[in-house]
This record gives C-alpha cells, sequence and structure tokens, in this order.
C-alpha cells in the first residue's frame, strides 16, 4: 500500500503487511507482477495492461522507494512513483507525486472487491494527517471500472489533496495514488492513465527496393 508524503518529506515506502495467524497454513507465493518500463515519457505494464504517461519534467523515483532487497510478492510492490520535483528540494509549495503499487489479494483476507482495500487504505491514509472527503465510489477511465476515494490535509497556506484508485487484476491489488495541490491538478494527473492507448508506435514500413 502507497503511503503519500506531506509537504517537504518524501514518500515513504509501503508499509510491511502483519503476519499470518499462528496455526494459519502457509499461502502459495504469488508471482510477482512485471515491474513494467518507462520509455518516451510513458510508463507501461503489459502484465496489467495498462499505462501511464509522465507529465513532462518530472523526476522518477520508483527505484528509491522500492525495498531493498526486493519484497515478497505478496507485500506491495512499486510500480511507479515519480515527483513534480526531487522530493529533497525546498519550496512553498506542495510537491505533486504520481505512486503506483501492486500487491497480492492474499494479503488482505476477506477482501472481496476493490472498494474493500480502502479500509486499510484510509488507515494509512488518515494516520498521516489526511481526511476522508469522498468515501469510496465507482470512477471509470474509458470501459475500465475502477474504486476510486478522495482525501485532503490542511497545512498552513494550503491544502493538499489525494484521490486513489483502486482496482483488482490477475490476483492483485493494484492502487493509482495522485497528490496535488489542487483538485484540478489531481484530475490533470489522473487524465494520464489509460488502457491500452499508449503503445509503443509502430515502426514505418519499408519502401520496397524497385
Amino acid at each position: 500500500m502507497a503511503c503519500i508524503p506531506s509537504q517537504g518529506q518524501q514518500a515513504s515506502k509501503p508499509p510491511a503487511q502483519s503476519s499470518s495467524k499462528a496455526g494459519a497454513k502457509p499461502r502459495a507465493q504469488a508471482v510477482a507482477p512485471d515491474a513494467g518500463s518507462v520509455s518516451d515519457g510513458v510508463y507501461r505494464n503489459g502484465f496489467l495492461g495498462f499505462s501511464y504517461k509522465i507529465p513532462f519534467g518530472w523526476v522518477v523515483r520508483t527505484e528509491e522507494m522500492q525495498e531493498d532487497p526486493p519484497v515478497d510478492p505478496s507485500k506491495a510492490q512499486v510500480l511507479l512513483a515519480v515527483f513534480e520535483r526531487p522530493p529533497e528540494a525546498t519550496s512553498e509549495t506542495p510537491n505533486s507525486v504520481v505512486v503506483i503499487a501492486a500487491e497480492s489479494i492474499s494479503s488482505y483476507p476477506g477482501l472481496k472487491n476493490a472498494a474493500d482495500y480502502f479500509g486499510p487504505l484510509k488507515e494509512v491514509t488518515t494516520a498521516r494527517g489526511f481526511k476522508v472527503v469522498n468515501e469510496p465510489y465507482e470512477f471509470s477511465i474509458g470501459a475500465r471500472q475502477l474504486v476510486r476515494g478522495d482525501f485532503n490535509k490542511e497545512l498552513k497556506t494550503l491544502t493538499m489533496h489525494q484521490s486513489s484508485l483502486v482496482m483488482l487484476a490477475k490476483s492483485y491489488v493494484v492502487s493509482f495514488t495522485f497528490v496535488a495541490g489542487d483538485e484540478d491538478e489531481v484530475s490533470e494527473l489522473i487524465e494520464g492513465l489509460s488502457w491500452g492507448a499508449a503503445r509503443r508506435p509502430a515502426a514505418p514500413a519499408s519502401t520496397p527496393k524497385k
């Protein structure tokens, strides 16, 4: 589960899940999802079937937010983490962030749908000072149905806005978290997310020799 930074803080790594109860049967380990890749300013993940267009000039910090050594696939795996500016840079304005993460559904016994994930997500987010603005509701991007929840955090001179989109796919909970200084920017960041719409351009057909 991706935790998002407050103003002036770096994004924290996904929290480790609690250990299984005594006497519980060990679960078979899930195969880790494809980490995806960034090319020409677009992150693509063929395993999960989506892409994200990274805003121009933003800083990729995916490796810094991943566990070292790599985590068990049943725990959260950060697929993409991008910042408007380097996390260590100081500024009066919030550092907008996009974090995409995946974790095995087996990490959450009893989870039946994407809306159920907002229980633990709400605990983590409110612990960081955010308040719930909108409880989970259905949200569509093209033909893809997700569940969305909205939060905000009042700072001294501004308000941080966070929206998290969640879906279940291939035995994984996939979360897309967007944080910015206003709601319009959050909406613009969400527009970068798509399914099957940002493939690499095909190479031009060669001209037959005469």
